[in-house]
């Protein structure tokens, strides 16, 4: 992972937007953020995706206190009940400005040039940033530490990927696109009965080498509340991984090929170490790949400001390769539902 290229602001306008579902205790504590953003012509664009909480009215008193807020209230119907894509939708079709910027209501960004550093990426040629997303640092927690591994490692594949021509996703969390790309590619059509993929599918559809820029200086970080529970965790890691099997072909292959060049690897290595078969080489090989685990992981995991996640690198990979598994045996079972 390069450099963050620091290019320059055009102070274009932006349209934000944030879709929310029973998100009113959120929406108080991170839009204040959001609004004091450091940038000249934006407007913020909040859904109210059927909330059954004050989700709605929370956005109401924000409205009347800032001019540069648009509603958009949701009133689900029966094809498309529970579907965030049909919300966000709507939500796109009222925005005043060509570029959109994406984040949720659980979301605040890393500093009040958020904007800017996302927005400078745009160009004639790039109409698609992605950003990356963190999540809050909690001390003494393990499950903390897991999480923000797991997101890690993906932000460390898809902008790896992206680096090097073939960007296959990015995360709602963080995310910009032109509205012209969107409708141009007829928006969420080819996958509006899947649940999830409002962000990942969307940029495996559409992103190309050619229109595709990455933003990871870390004022253009958004940084998340994560779960609380193992539990929480595990339902919303299912919802994410149940858009893989719609990524292009080429792109599940890859990824299906990285993970079990993973855990062949870890297998094997504890089967021929138990098995004592020539263990000082086995172990040899084992190090030499913690080793180069250390240096590739660990520079994204500086670059990300991660870096306390560097140390138990292996033993954070170990377990996110088991949970994988565990994953997706258990969407094959069944697939989650909804996105809230």
């Amino acid at each position: 992972m390069s450099k963050p290229k620091k290019g320059k602001a055009y102070n274009i306008p932006v349209s934000v937007i944030i879709c929310a579902k029973n998100e009113a205790e959120n929406l108080t504590q991170n839009l204040p953020k959001i609004l004091e953003q450091d940038y000249k012509s934006f407007e913020v664009v909040l859904i109210n995706d059927s909330s059954s909480d004050d989700t709605l009215e929370v956005m109401e008193s924000f409205a009347e206190k800032h001019r540069n807020i648009k509603l958009v209230d949701v009133k689900s119907i029966e094809p498309f009940w529970g579907n965030k894509k049909y919300a966000l939708t709507l939500g796109i079709k009222a925005a005043k400005h060509d570029f959109l910027i994406f984040t949720d209501a659980d979301c605040t960004p890393n500093s009040n040039q958020w904007i800017t550093h996302m927005a400078r990426h745009f160009s004639k040629k790039k109409s698609i940033v992605l950003g990356y997303g963190a999540y809050k640092k909690i001390k003494y927690s393990l499950l903390n530490k897991l999480i923000r591994f797991e997101t890690l490692f993906s932000a460390f594949q898809y902008f790896s990927y992206a680096k090097v021509g073939n960007p296959y996703m990015g995360v709602g969390r963080n995310l910009a696109y032109r509205k012209a790309q969107f409708f141009t590619s007829n928006g969420f059509i080819n996958h509006m009965s899947t649940r999830s993929g409002d962000d990942d599918l969307f940029i495996n559809e559409n992103a190309t080498k050619g229109n595709t820029a990455l933003c990871y200086s870390p004022e253009s970080f958004t940084v998340s509340e994560p779960k609380k529970t193992f539990k929480s965790w595990w339902i919303q890691k299912r919802r994410h991984v149940s858009t893989a099997h719609e990524y292009k072909h080429l792109d599940q292959f890859l990824l299906g090929l990285f993970y079990v060049s993973q855990i062949s690897f870890y297998t094997l290595a504890v089967i021929l170490l138990i098995a004592g078969f020539q263990w000082k080489i086995v172990l040899g090989i084992l190090i030499l790949r913690i080793i180069i685990l250390y240096l590739t992981v660990g520079y994204s995991a500086k670059k990300l400001n991660e870096k306390d996640l560097i140390l138990l690198t292996p033993l954070l990979e170990i377990f996110l390769i088991i949970f994988q598994l565990a994953i997706f045996s258990a969407n094959i079972v069944s697939k989650p539902k909804h996105w809230k």
